[in-house]
């Protein structure tokens, strides 16, 4: 009897040595594996600088240099800024098919904030506040006194503060999918983020389905271009401090609103299933203006990849 409760007590115990060994090697598996995947992104890095090409100019703004793309020049012509969504890696090539389209008409400058495509890193808190003070010294060393303002996603809370900040530099406002300061705030989640763009897990996924991250209506060179700059940005400090700054960006977008005489022109992804009442919150940003627009586009939240063309006839046509 006894021997056989102590047979089944050692049963026991291999058993779980065993369970523990198979769950200490899976582990040891992961993390060697974990860190060949990061070494690799490490030295891939490295490797990959001397390939990314130069593209616009830049400025010395404040503590750093902002890249931008000025496209279109004509005499007489009037200018379109455009701003870009939260955490595209080149602002410069990702507006690409929009900026082809527009710039037949207008002069177009699209502005890299610090940490976005060519641009440097910065000191400066990336509060909204500040956001918009550096696009504002951008237009004033181009000499831009009055232009029709331009964003993409989270631009619209910078874009809404700018328009209250500087009212007498805009002749207009144009949202693609655009943030608006009533919607649902997610939160930001920086740690997840940071770790699967530093350890390289972005890198492997991106390798493992490379066409999932490729712009169908660009090039291959310019789609190669937007990966290299993709792992070169990804999860760099001014981005993630940008992040960290969206609820107080969103709460501050809260207490404005564009001003009464501001002509405002959104485009909406039709029936976009992510947030409640899509629609109805940019509808809501239109309906106390003189001049105030909402169309609803097929498409994904970059409709600027799939659209350009009708929001190029839209716009020429809004701005009559």
């Amino acid at each position: 009897m006894k021997t056989t409760k102590k047979a089944k007590k050692n049963g026991i115990r291999r058993f779980f040595h065993i369970i523990g060994m198979i769950v200490a090697t899976l582990i040891g598996i992961i993390v060697l594996a974990m860190a060949g995947i990061y070494t690799a992104h490490r030295l891939s890095l490295k490797s990959e600088a001397p390939r990314i090409e130069n593209y616009g100019k830049k400025l010395s703004v404040f503590d750093g240099k902002m890249n931008i793309l000025d496209e279109g020049k004509g005499e007489g012509k009037e200018t379109i800024v455009l701003l870009t969504g939260y955490g595209t890696a080149s602002p410069g090539l990702d507006f690409t098919p929009l900026v082809n389209n527009l710039k037949k008409d207008y002069r177009v400058v699209v502005i890299e904030p610090f940490g976005y495509g060519l641009s440097s890193q910065t000191k400066r808190p990336r509060t909204s506040d500040n956001m918009v003070e550096e696009i504002h010294e951008v237009t004033k060393q181009l000499k831009l006194d009055s232009f029709i303002l331009m964003g993409h996603s989270i631009s619209g809370i910078y874009s809404l503060n700018y328009a209250n900040m500087y009212p007498e530099q805009l002749k207009a406002f144009v949202g693609i999918d655009t943030s608006t300061s009533n919607q649902p705030w997610p939160g930001f989640n920086d740690g997840v983020i940071t770790f699967v763009q530093k350890a390289g897990i972005l890198r492997a996924i991106t390798k493992l389905s490379p066409e999932a991250s490729q712009v169908k209506s660009l090039d291959a060179k310019t789609n190669e271009q937007i990966r290299l700059l993709t792992m070169k940005n990804g999860g760099n400090d001014a981005v993630r401090n940008e992040g960290q700054e969206l609820k107080a960006s969103f709460e501050l977008a809260n207490k404005q609103t564009f001003p009464k005489n501001l002509p405002v022109l959104l485009f909406v992804v039709k029936d976009d299933s992510e947030v409640a009442g899509w629609l109805e919150l940019h509808q809501k940003q239109v309906e106390h203006l003189d001049k105030g627009k909402v169309i609803e586009l097929t498409g994904t939240h970059y409709l600027h990849h799939t659209q350009s063309e009708r929001i190029g006839e839209e716009v020429r046509e809004f701005m009559k």
